[in-house]
């Protein structure tokens, strides 16, 4: 049986890949210092012979008994909220996190796939962003301990690859959502259904001319573990290029939940990105991947999983 780390287990998408990992037959060992994770997005797999779980920090030293046959490195404050507020943290498992997992991946002689982020393409100048894109961001703005966390994860990775010859994957993440994600995270689609829910009209930064894109979970999982198997080293954007605006996508929501709340605008935080749409060529010609899931049907999912969890009280 192949035995997988994969960091930041207790968060939205660690705990979806711990499920894929488990149903595809490995062996998980999860870690997570539970900053932002929750405990309760594996608390299924801990009866299970083929989950363990470790309680820690991977800014710090890292140590795994036994073999490891692949590392996932996910461990990382990932929203503005949380970023913002652990600016420090997110810049040091960015960096010392990284190098530590690299390290352990060398010592292990196992591959190792790093979660980067369409963020790395900051406010881009190219649309749609394809990998070739070297992005256009500002390092000492609000959000650059986060863009600059990830490009610095990608340099080491690259340099790991080229100077240690070690088995390396990067992948780039655009906006994704499901069941799992936190309502008060911060981001958009989280946001929105909050709002909607709590019965208060969405906010809208800037005139909501903004472009995302977003990914249902289960796309995004099935197009991380193709590329963990595949043989391409290079970074690699998994998303779902089905663009819409903001403002329409508040207007989603609104009809989505029934409610009859408005949106209201506010101003446009600063390097708040005004598009957000993968190139997605690559994922398609190497890994035969494409998205699945439509908004519609992705929506409903996730709206169910906030309404349950507001209900039970959670």
């Amino acid at each position: 049986m192949k035995r997988v780390l994969i960091t930041g287990a207790a968060g939205f998408l660690g705990s979806h890949l711990c499920d894929r990992f488990i149903k595809e037959g490995y062996q998980v060992v999860g870690m997570d210092n539970l900053l932002t994770g929750n405990i309760e997005n594996i608390e299924h797999l801990f009866p299970l012979k083929e989950f363990e779980f470790y309680y820690h920090d991977v800014s710090k030293f890292v140590h795994v008994a036994g073999k490891l046959d692949y590392i996932l490195h996910f461990a990382s404050p990932a929203s503005p909220i949380d970023y913002l507020k652990m600016p420090i943290q997110t810049l040091k498992v960015g960096s010392l996190g990284t190098h530590n997992l690299l390290g352990l991946a060398k010592e292990k002689k196992a591959r190792i796939l790093v979660a980067s982020t369409s963020e790395v393409y900051g406010d881009p100048h190219v649309h749609p962003q394809s990998e070739e894109y070297w992005g256009n961001v500002n390092s000492v703005g609000p959000r650059g301990v986060y863009d600059e966390a990830k490009r610095f994860q990608e340099a080491i990775t690259m340099a790991y690859h080229t100077y240690h010859n070690l088995e390396t994957r990067i992948v780039r993440i655009f906006n994704t959502y499901g069941p799992r994600m936190r309502l008060d995270d911060g981001r958009v689609l989280p946001a929105f259904m909050a709002q909607a829910l709590r019965g208060e009209d969405l906010t809208v930064f800037g005139d909501g001319s903004q472009t995302r894109s977003f990914c249902y979970v289960d796309d995004l999982i099935d197009g991380i573990y193709r590329l963990l198997l595949s043989d391409y080293h290079l970074p690699m954007n998994i998303g779902n290029p089905s663009e819409i605006t903001i403002k329409e996508f508040g207007e989603e929501i609104i009809k989505l939940t029934g409610t009859k709340q408005k949106l209201v605008y506010h101003p446009l935080p600063q390097d708040d990105p005004k598009q957000r749409c993968p190139d997605i060529t690559k994922a398609r010609e190497i890994l035969g991947w494409e998205p699945k899931v439509d908004r519609a049907e992705g929506l409903k999912l996730t709206y169910e999983y906030f309404k349950n969890k507001i209900e039970k009280g959670n």
